[in-house]
Parts: structure tokens; sequence; C-alpha cells
């Protein structure tokens, strides 16, 4: 029995995503794809629904955790609309909730192209502007000027866990995010903190709450950092202006039935901006305060379904994938270590592929350019010719399609209305040593409203910056092999 533990895996943390997992056809030929309309809409008109979920949020976790194995640590991840299922949202119709959605996406994609151009120019901190004359009042904290710093921008932020702060554990909703590295919750006594649906976190009542000095490593590591009384200050600010300011701590983190000692994370006193009620962050970026690599994680993995779904899925550290795995090198950009790039080579549309030059993939020695994989983006960013490319190519295949009107970032769209289901061109990502990527139908082709109003699930981009959005991930396992610098796509493995 000894040597059987000694066979398992270091950690295991299991986060429970709420999105919908998607289905390839494998019975249609390979330059078409099956796109079920009816499915699509139902799901639409369900999101919008206030009636009580099946199980509750509370049984799921329990029952999650029930059957965990007595190695693994079980967090759940809700999703926006689940987290609210009992709740009237805020938008009308699907429609206003779409356009809701994608402005938020908008926001993020900005952001996150302002912070590598900043790492890029290697902006100094002398050029930027104070955040706000209240947080130097508060901290003293004249030299704290506000670079972005996280890919989160404001009402960013689609996936929520529950999780456990301090000793004993407070029990908060915080956003999981792959283009960031801080972790960070709202703490009191708070100078100015957003609404959020957990009270408040109070440090006084953790007995394993410890502030850092500002010599320490993981203060050093902070892109920016001010001392206050010889202790550390930190700051993360977003593209938007958002901003979350406080003291540098060490504490708890309870992950199920787990606890983690000793992880460092922001204590916001002062924070701007809508964080949809979540109480902070957990950074899943690169970079040395996230936290895989606070948890010396060799790999990990997610598996996003849905956003309107009440499904459930994994973030899974320290587990292999399985044997079908299709991989490609985890690449690294010397000016920004955060974000997580993928050796993207190519794409196709039914079944040919595009006539793009590789070098539109390629992220050079200067930290430009190059594609990287973002939970917290939905829709993927190709550069201009890239896009123009692809659109041009499905609406050559998709001439039999009754076309619709634009749709805010969308110029390719199709009235389905009368349709149950209808067929559509594959579309793959392809990568080094033929591994090609077929993506499901669904996570190319969405509807905006539920009329029956589906637009190609793509934009195009000014910046060199590329990104695959988690609309293009859905169902998919996405895995990063830190130790081995590769990353890997198992298709319908949520």
């Amino acid at each position: 029995m000894a040597q059987m533990r000694a066979l398992l895996p270091s950690i295991l943390i299991v986060l429970t995503l709420t999105v919908i997992p998607l289905v390839l056809s494998r019975s249609l030929p390979s330059t078409t794809a099956l796109l079920d309309v009816t499915s699509a809409l139902r799901q639409a008109h369900n999101v919008l629904s206030v009636e009580p979920r099946t199980t509750p949020l509370t049984q799921q976790e329990e029952t999650q955790q029930q059957h965990s194995s007595s190695s693994s640590l079980v967090l759940q991840l809700h999703p926006r609309a689940s987290l609210l299922k009992n709740k009237p949202l805020q938008q009308p119709d699907y429609r206003s909730l779409t356009l809701a959605r994608l402005a938020r996406d908008s926001v993020r994609v900005d952001s996150l192209v302002a912070r590598l151009d900043l790492a890029r120019n290697r902006i100094s901190k002398s050029d930027l502007k104070p955040v706000d004359v209240e947080v130097e009042r508060q901290y003293g904290a004249k030299g704290l000027q506000g670079p972005v710093v996280s890919g989160t921008s404001q009402g960013s932020g689609e996936y929520f866990s529950s999780l456990g702060i301090g000793s004993p554990p407070s029990q908060v909703y915080m956003v999981i995010d792959t283009g960031s590295d801080v972790n960070w919750v709202q703490c009191a006594p708070c100078a100015d903190c957003y609404q959020q649906t957990d009270p408040i976190f109070d440090p006084v009542s953790s007995s394993s709450f410890s502030p850092l000095s500002c010599d320490t490593k993981q203060c050093r590591s902070l892109d920016l950092s001010e001392c206050r009384n010889r202790t550390c200050l930190y700051e993360v600010s977003y593209g938007d202006g958002s901003f979350t300011v406080g003291d540098f701590v060490t504490e708890t983190i309870t992950l199920g039935s787990a606890k983690i000692d000793n992880l460092a994370i922001g204590c916001g006193h002062n924070n701007q901006g809508l964080f949809v009620g979540a109480a902070g962050l957990l950074g899943l970026g690169g970079g040395s305060l996230s936290l895989p690599s606070q948890l010396n994680a060799t790999s990990f993995s997610y598996c996003l379904v849905d956003r309107d779904s009440d499904s459930a899925s994994t973030l899974e550290f320290n587990t292999p994938l399985p044997p079908n795995v299709v991989t490609t090198p985890l690449v690294r950009n010397p000016q920004l270590d955060t974000f997580l790039y993928v050796a993207l080579t190519g794409i196709s549309v039914g079944g040919d592929r595009l006539p793009l030059s590789d070098s539109l993939f390629r992220l050079d020695g200067n930290g430009d350019g190059g594609v990287i994989v973002d939970s917290g983006t939905a829709v993927t960013r190709l550069q201009t010719d890239a896009y123009n490319s692809l659109r041009d190519a499905f609406v050559r295949g998709t001439r039999e399609l009754p076309a619709a009107d634009g749709f805010a970032l969308f110029d390719t769209c199709y009235n389905l209305s009368s349709k149950g289901s209808v067929e559509v061109p594959t579309v793959s990502f392809h990568f080094g040593k033929g591994k090609e990527l077929p993506l499901p139908a669904k996570n190319y082709m969405i509807p905006v409203d539920s009329n029956g109003t589906f637009c190609l699930a793509f934009a195009p981009t000014s910046s060199a910056l590329s990104i695959i959005g988690n609309v293009q991930q859905q169902g998919t396992r996405v895995g990063f092999d830190l130790a081995n610098s590769a990353i890997g796509f198992v298709p319908n493995k949520c």
C-alpha cells in the first residue's frame, strides 16, 4: 500500500467548471461538421431561466468531494450564469446577454495587449501615473503606480471557484484566470471595496495571516510593490482603470479538504472594478506568483464546458493527459512570463489549409506576435490577414445558408431560425509534425440571440498577438505540461 501511495501524484487539484461539452461528429465527411441548431437555441433560452437548479451548488460540491480519491483536492468552478441561476439576470434577453459578454471580452483583449506592450517596451514606473490619491493617502505609497499586470479586466471572469481562506477558513468565491499571476482577495478594513457575494475576508479572524516583508522573494517578484513600515504593499491594475491595492501576505488556502500553507496573496483594502461578486482572483499564469508555480506543479489541465450550462468539469494538477493527446510546444515569451503561448502553425477550413505564412503565428525575439491560450478571453482573435482568409473560406462553404446582418464584433452571421441542424465547413487548428485539432461546429458557430441568429465566433485584431479563446476550447481538455514545456489538447474530455 505504501508503494502504491508513492506512485500517486504529489498533488491533484480538481476545480469544477460549469460550461457545455462539445460533440464531434464522426459520421460526416472530414470537410463538414454538424451544428445542432435546436440544442443551441434551447440552451440560450434556458440560461435566462430563474428556476432553481436540480442540485444545489453546495450539494454538488459535497458530492464531488465524496467521489474524489483521498489524494485529490476538489473545488467546484461555476460560471457567471450558474452562480446567478436563481436570480434574475440583468439582461432581458439572450441578445443583450451576448452583447454584454462581447463588450467584456473586448475590454479584456485590450487589457492583454496593453499588458504585453508595457512588457515589451519596458515602461518604467516613473513613466506611469499614480492610480488614486486616496490610495496614496491610505498607504503613504507615493511611488506605487499602475501598469497593467494582469489579463483580467473590469467585469471579466466567467468562472468562479469556492475555496477557503485563512484559519479557520472563510469560504469565498474567486475568479480563476490563466492570464494572471497574482492571487488576491478583498480584505477588511475596506477603504474602498466593490460588492461581492460573500462577506469580506477579515484577516483579524485568521491565525495563519502573516504580512510579507519587503525583502522577501515574493515581494520582489511583484511587478509593482512598495514598502510601508517594512511590510510589502502590492498593486494589480487593469486595462480599464480598475485595480486592487493592499498588503502582500501569506495565508492558508483550503482547497476542498486539503490545506495549502503560506500561499502568497494580496489582501486588498482598496479595490475598484466589477468582478461579478467574486471576492478576488486566483492566477493560473506562468509567473512565479501564480497558483501552479506556488504549488510547484509539474502540470495542470482544465476542460471548459459551456458557460450557459450547469454541467461540471475539472481543473487538475500533476495528472497525465490521455494517450490520444494532440501536443505542441509550450512557448515562453522572454519579455513576459505570464502568458502561455502555443506553437500554432496553421488553420484549415473545409479540410483545406489556409494560404497563410506560419510567421503570422510566430513569437519573435522581441516578444511580439505569437498565439496565447487564454481561459478568460471568449472569442479567438486572429491577425487581420489570417482572420480574413478564414472568414472568406468559411463564407464560400456556406453559400446555401441564409445570411444575417453582422452582430457586434462578428461580421459573418446566418439566420438559422428555420433549421434544426445544418452542415458547416470544418475548422481545424494545425501544429507541428502534422498534428491537427478539429473543432466541433458549436465551437465556432454560436447563437447570439434566442431567435436563430448564429455567427462565426472568430474576430480580427490589429495586434500581432493572437488569442485562442474559451469558445474554441469548449469540451477539449487543455493541458499544460510545465515540466516538459508542452501543451496538449484532448477533444471530448470534460
